[in-house]
């Protein structure tokens, strides 16, 4: 299995990014993905999910009405897309598979594959 992330990039302040996330060697199709990000010294942080159809979403309240996830299944990607970015926002950026996706807070239980991750920085 691998999920393999891009789209990450250095953006300034109130600019955009789309990250993007393929998977293989999975059904991709049956699985509840999320998008989850770390910053030096800080705790993982789950920011986004998507259940297997995209019929439900969740965000952190960190990200909520600037961060939109999608997903094409006949693709096998998942995105994320990331307006009004701050520097907050700096962070590896890694996406999940297996999560639980219920539209509550995002939780790494569960997550069965990792991507290597994608860093994003967010500076003038």
């Amino acid at each position: 299995v691998r999920l393999v992330e891009s789209g990450g990039g250095l953006v300034q302040p109130g600019g955009s990014l789309r990250l993007s996330c393929t998977a293989s060697g999975l059904r991709f199709n049956t699985y509840n993905m999320g998008w989850f990000r770390q910053a030096p010294g800080k705790e993982r942080e789950g920011i986004s999910c998507i259940s297997w159809a995209g019929g439900t979403t969740s965000y952190a309240d960190s990200v909520t009405g600037r961060f939109t996830i999608s997903r094409d299944n006949a693709k096998n990607t998942l995105y994320l897309q990331m307006n009004t970015l701050k520097p907050e926002d700096t962070a590896m950026y890694y996406c999940a598979a297996g999560l639980a996706c219920s539209g509550r807070a995002i939780s790494d239980k569960g997550v069965g594959y990792w991507g290597q991750g994608t860093q994003v920085t967010v500076s003038s």
